[in-house]
């Protein structure tokens, strides 16, 4: 109890940090074992609070230290490329990370109502931490950054669960093995206690090396080989007009200097709309497809029946194909709620294609360079349930960035890990093409095969290979996790309810 009552101002700095501390578990730092630390700490001060409100209290801090320092890059954005004020936008970036704070100060809260004994605090902060995360994938469109789950990707043995019960079923189990070492040091357990929670952690760990040494697909066909661009556009620059034909003609260059089957080109390559694409540029785009006998892939605006998307367009042996982005980014993308919004984007933002319209939520494979090849569009690989709606047709997953508005960031490799959590997932590779960075081949196995330095003009090049098969979250999606924590709230519950009699 030493820091809970008599020492709150120390408590607050020591949780503050701890949140932050958690960050070394996401990219590009992958020190997985600082999330389960830091959350052992929050929980500790959980654990310990008397009342649902200081609990709360706890969660909060805890979190705006994480969020604060996890998506600082926020503040890039939004001041160096987006053109507010600087104290707005730190403003702006603090009341964001004080959003997402909300929801591990709901954790806290609400564990104090389920886990009114030890044994099932354990089991309620990590049902509770790990449906928060979920929740935070899908309202207000979903901002799901820093989901507990991602730390684990893709070293810890945790990862190997990855493929059944997707990122928040990891994020359920990584907080439950802080549970109960957050609750061992706050009550001190009996021997016979520590050691079964000992051996249960054991198990765990054990299973997931386990379940990371199986094949839950099977390759498909010969690799292909493959060029990912990466053009280092200055984020200021890029969509200035007496600059697009520079873009246009350098992106035509790097194109023609690789031999590779399939070459692809990242989010918005080129800065015209794709009608708009001078027919000299096209042809020989075409034309140097047909000579490697594979396809390019572009990323482009289209402009149809006076509305605009953000689209990837493929060129060459097959048909043209498109894909259109279908979840934009609130604010970056779209203006939510005009009426009352509208005003930022008109005194204090100057942000190229900020209200696209979304193309069809499903869509299917581009049939490109001997491949079935699932397209995804900056973060949309963030949302692991919209990836698997083109699975198990598609044997290659291809996601097209430009994180450049987070400058010299970590934005990117945290975007990265997030890609090498959707190879996990489906069991298929993934490629990402981007302006800055992180431009990667992913193997199946979430791990990463090559890795372009960032902010250089570069081409890299490799291999991939398609693979065919399901994977149980392929298959079931969200449900299994979900359906695991319906279980154990209807246990918690009928426990209480047992207990209040």
């Amino acid at each position: 109890m030493l820091f809970s009552k008599s020492n709150p101002a120390i408590k607050t700095i020591i949780l503050f940090a701890l949140g932050a501390f958690g960050v070394l578990g996401f990219a590009p730092y992958y020190f997985y074992p600082a999330s389960i630390l830091s959350l052992i700490g929050v929980i500790y001060f959980i654990t310990l609070s008397d009342s649902a409100k200081s609990a709360a209290i706890s969660g909060f801090t805890y979190g705006l230290g994480l969020f604060s320092v996890g998506i600082y890059w926020i503040y890039i954005s939004l001041h160096t490329y987006g053109g507010m004020p600087g104290i707005m936008a730190a403003f702006s970036t603090l009341v964001l990370a004080a959003f997402l704070a909300l929801f591990p100060a709901a954790v806290g809260a609400l564990s104090k109502k389920l886990g009114q004994q030890p044994s099932a605090t354990i089991i309620a902060i990590p049902v509770l931490w790990a449906l928060a995360d979920w929740v935070r994938s899908w309202i207000f469109t979903g901002f799901p950054w820093l989901t507990i789950g991602y730390s684990q990707v893709p070293i810890s043995p945790l990862a190997g669960y990855m493929p059944i019960i997707g990122v928040y079923g990891v994020t359920l189990i990584t907080v439950l093995i802080a549970s109960v070492i957050g609750v061992w040091l706050a009550h001190k357990p009996t021997p016979a206690w520590r050691r079964g929670a000992l051996s249960a952690m054991l198990v765990i760990a054990a299973t997931g090396y386990g379940l990371k040494q199986i094949a839950w697909t099977t390759p498909i066909g010969k690799p292909i080989s493959v060029s990912l661009l990466q053009g280092n556009i200055e984020q200021n620059l890029k969509w200035a007009p007496e600059l697009a034909e520079r873009t246009m003609l350098q992106y035509l260059a790097m194109t023609e200097q690789s031999s590779a089957k399939l070459i692809v080109l990242p989010e918005t390559a080129l800065p015209v709309i794709a009608s708009e694409v001078p027919d000299e540029l096209k042809t020989r785009i075409l034309a140097h497809a047909h000579k490697n006998q594979g396809d390019i892939l572009v990323g482009m605006i289209e402009r149809e029946n006076g509305e605009y998307f953000n689209s990837v367009l493929s060129y060459g042996s097959a048909q043209t194909l498109t894909y259109r982005k279908s979840h934009l980014v609130p604010f970056g993308e779209f203006i939510p709620l005009k009426v009352a919004f509208g005003w930022i984007y008109r005194d204090w933002l100057n942000m190229p294609l900020s209200d696209l319209s979304r193309g069809a939520q499903y869509q299917q494979p581009m049939t490109v360079a001997g491949a079935k090849v699932a397209v995804n569009i900056c973060y949309e690989d963030v949302f692991g349930e919209e990836i698997i709606r083109q699975l198990p047709m598609a044997s290659l997953l291809v996601n097209v960035s430009n994180d450049a508005w987070y400058g010299e960031s970590y934005a990117a490799d945290q975007h990265l890990q997030f890609s090498q959590a959707r190879a996990l997932e489906t069991g298929r590779m993934m490629l990402r093409a981007t302006n800055t960075g992180a431009t990667a081949i992913i193997d199946h196995k979430g791990y990463l095969a090559a890795h372009a330095p960032h902010f250089v003009q570069t081409s890299l090049d490799g291999y991939a290979q398609g693979y065919t098969g399901t994977t149980p979250y392929v298959y079931w999606g969200n449900w299994l996790f979900l359906s695991l924590c319906l279980g154990l709230l209807l246990y918690l519950w009928r426990r209480n309810r047992m207990s209040s009699r």
